[in-house]
């Protein structure tokens, strides 16, 4: 290459070399986005996702998530009183349900790095994901997405500085597993929906 080429470029090699650097095992990883990680990873994992641009949108999304699994006059199991205004306009039963058909909560964090829902008792009380309903509506917003969990547990720690919840969770799977694996030992598959209301 002539150094007049090195020194002003050439349109041809121009692209050449844009295309080798951006292969190039030397460069940094380009950091995928967090929100875009999560989301990736989380439906990899099975949940169901519904973005809403705002309140009146997650309210019908809710209302399409109970036409679609047929949830209309059953009981509903939901720790949050925040959250109890989309049972009570969908009269929905929720004090003391006996046979609860799902939990409405929120959460503590979004972790991206492996799509997860990171809770705590606020959302699930000292029940363990074993002991809760197999279908889940979970509300969110895209401020609560996270790179990892060590950042939602230091977040956790900020948030609430001496009152710190207990029984503090994830929940991964969102489906069955077709093959059962080591990964999966132990672990506790929800038919989950997440309501990502964007707040950014």
């Amino acid at each position: 290459m002539s150094l007049f080429r090195k020194i002003f470029g050439s349109p041809n090699n121009d692209s050449n070399e844009d295309k080798n650097m951006e292969t190039s095992p030397f460069l940094p990883e380009k950091q995928v986005p967090a929100d875009e990680l999560f989301t990736h990873n989380f439906r990899k994992n099975g949940g169901k996702f519904l973005y809403c641009d705002n309140l009146t949108e997650v309210h019908d999304q809710f209302l399409n998530i109970l036409e679609e699994n047929d949830w209309f006059e059953c009981e509903a199991l939901c720790f949050e009183p925040k959250l109890s205004s989309l049972l009570e306009e969908n009269k929905l039963s929720y004090d003391n349900p006996k046979n609860p058909r799902f939990l409405l909560a929120g959460c503590e964090n979004l972790i991206a790095d492996e799509g997860s829902i990171l809770f705590s008792s606020n959302q699930i009380k000292q029940r363990k994901p074993n002991e809760l309903p197999d279908n889940m509506v979970i509300f969110a917003t895209t401020s609560q997405i996270l790179n990892s969990k060590s950042d939602g547990l230091r977040e956790i720690k900020r948030k609430y500085d001496r009152e710190y919840p207990t029984n503090i969770t994830t929940i991964k799977y969102f489906e069955k597993a077709k093959e059962e694996d080591f990964l999966h030992y132990g672990s506790v598959a929800k038919n989950l929906y997440l309501l990502l209301l964007e707040d950014l």
